[in-house]
């Protein structure tokens, strides 16, 4: 036991570690990761605070989230370029929570899902991510980019509605609040995304989330001139700070401690714990764990590519794991990696973690000085920042790239997944769709064990003795594939003198296809039929050795190659069958 938590615990703060203490850490190190720390601070400000409103709590809980778990995860995790904070797949999953237990909830939940995390490095689950198939990982994140779209559209155009629960119904809502269309969010709006949709193209170092935030800005007070209003940061949230201190938008002040259990619920009072309350924030909790590793995980994949590196997956588990139970306790919401912030940090030439401290260093900054002017920003703004959030992780051209080359069963498991996502959630979507993809590909490989009669090939010619059969199987034995070929066999095998099986493309053979074996066996023995097993390769043999499966004269018999076999026969014919 002790070795095992030495083992587990040395995991935490390898990438710093690698990084920082067993390289040379120079000065020009240093200045490369500031210089990439502030780049990715300023996409993360704007972003931060509208994935915050879209979870459904005030804006200054992203910021906490960029500035204590992105410090955490990025002193204690296992991949070297990654920048931690609110991403916008947790959008699906915590604006739900927020909704039905509020703040309170919603860190709580968090705070859970840290633990969840922790506990998946210590099972040193971080390899078995790689095992969610392609179509399953498109299709819940083009599911999570339709919702996160979805949510914009009331902000985006300045809508009065109240959106409910279950996605068709967010449309119906949507569609009848039409008529409550605001000209100028919408104005502001159509400028922030066209200049996100803009701004890549003139090829400028400067990240285009600032400069569309700012023109959204720009043109909100210029509608304002002309006497109409835009809803604001500052127009819709409020603050009360720990002294009894309140204002209007962004607190100008540091994350403070907070027991997140006390913090009130969606109405304001403090949250009945129970129970029941505790198993639908468990179940929250589950969800935010499964996301949270599968994004920072791949995050992390994505960054060994751009960098030829090497992330450590049940390190970066562990410190994503501390990251959510520490940020709570400062207002911090559910957090993991960012694949663009992370790509950015990369691109701005990062050398080490040092790179994502910077970048939380950069928001805390930021938050304290500049709080009045982020409190300006315009919600339609930050509506657009997210509808292209949304377009970009829904990487909608490997989505149509899959559907037009993929077989059949993978564009079917990619579009259940996105239907479920969409109408329930990414927990049912990535459970099914894993369990239609595992039967999907137990078909296929099922398909793939074949049975050939072996005295269609002209090397056998005149060698296999008259009244026998002789076959040969290629594929998995396994329990999908063994009931049918055996039941084949069985077939053919009436009537004959015996039967000859050549097992040299067999690679697999399960308990499903030895129980089907052993009753093949025993159908024959019952007829009289003789069978010889001739060439079983390791894994089948050591399968059979370890089953104890005993060859009988004149039963079963096996050899070890099938020209031995057929000359055996050949050579006893009397004494064989009878």
């Amino acid at each position: 036991m002790n070795t095992f938590i030495s083992l587990h615990w040395s995991n935490i703060g390898r990438a710093l570690r690698e990084s920082c203490l067993a390289q040379t850490y120079s000065r020009e190190r240093l200045l490369r990761d500031i210089i990439a720390g502030l780049t990715v601070g300023i996409i993360a400000i704007p972003l931060s605070m509208a994935l915050a409103i879209a979870s459904g709590v005030p804006p200054q809980h992203g910021l906490y989230t960029a500035i204590i778990a992105g410090i955490t995860i990025a002193l204690s995790g296992g991949s070297r370029y990654s920048v931690s904070g609110p991403t916008a797949a947790f959008v699906v999953i915590l604006y739900p929570v927020s909704q039905q237990f509020g703040i309170g909830g919603l860190l709580v939940a968090t705070l859970l899902c840290g633990i969840m995390l922790v506990i998946m490095a210590a099972g040193r689950l971080g390899r078995l991510i790689g095992y969610i198939p392609l179509p399953v990982t498109l299709g819940f994140t083009m599911g999570i980019g339709i919702v996160i779209a979805t949510l914009q559209i009331k902000d985006f155009f300045g809508l009065d509605v109240t959106l409910p629960g279950h996605y068709l119904q967010k449309i119906e809502a949507l569609m009848g609040a039409a008529h409550t269309l605001q000209p100028g969010d919408t104005l502001v709006g159509i400028a922030t995304l066209a200049t996100l949709i803009i701004w890549p193209r003139l090829k400028l170092p400067v990240p285009g989330h600032l400069p569309a935030v700012l023109i959204g800005m720009l043109v909100a007070w210029l509608v304002g001139l002309h006497g109409d209003s835009v809803a604001t940061i500052g127009s819709r949230f409020s603050w009360t700070a720990p002294d009894g201190s309140s204002g209007q938008g962004i607190p100008p002040m540091a994350p403070y401690f907070v027991l997140p259990w006390t913090l009130p619920g969606p109405d304001g009072l403090p949250i009945h714990w129970d129970w029941a309350t505790l198993q639908q924030l468990i179940t929250a909790a589950f969800s935010m764990a499964l996301l949270g590793s599968i994004e920072s995980l791949l995050c992390a994949v994505v960054l060994d590519g751009m960098t030829n590196t090497r992330h450590h997956s049940n390190g970066e588990l562990l410190g994503q794991g501390l990251g959510n139970l520490i940020a709570p306790f400062f207002g911090g919401i559910t957090a993991t990696a960012a694949i663009a912030r992370s790509a950015a940090n990369v691109r701005a030439g990062a050398s080490s973690p040092v790179a994502a401290i910077c970048h939380a260093i950069v928001v805390l900054v930021a938050m304290m000085l500049l709080a009045p002017w982020l409190s300006m920003l315009p919600l339609a703004a930050m509506a657009a920042l997210l509808m292209m959030v949304a377009w970009n992780m829904s990487e909608a051209h490997k989505v149509i790239a899959l559907m037009r080359k993929a077989p059949r069963s993978d564009v079917l498991v990619l579009l259940v997944c996105i239907a479920l996502t969409v109408l329930f959630d990414m927990v049912v979507a990535i459970t099914f769709g894993i369990v239609l993809a595992s039967l999907l590909f137990m078909r296929d490989m099922a398909r793939m064990t074949v049975l050939s009669d072996l005295r269609q090939q002209t090397r056998w010619h005149g060698q296999i003795p008259e009244g026998w059969v002789a076959l040969r199987i290629a594929g998995p034995l396994f329990f999908a594939a063994a009931d049918h070929l055996y039941a084949e066999i069985l077939e053919r095998a009436q009537g004959s003198r015996g039967v000859v099986l050549q097992w040299d493309g067999v690679s697999v053979l399960d308990a499903g296809g030895l129980a089907g074996f052993q009753r093949l066996c025993d159908d024959l023995q019952r007829a009289g039929i003789p069978l010889w097993v001739a060439e079983v390769q390791f894994q089948p043999l050591k399968t059979l050795a370890r089953a104890h499966f005993q060859a009988v004269p004149g039963v079963v018999e096996f050899s070890a190659s099938l020209e031995e076999t057929l000359a055996h026969l050949r050579a006893v014919p009397a004494a064989v069958g009878q």
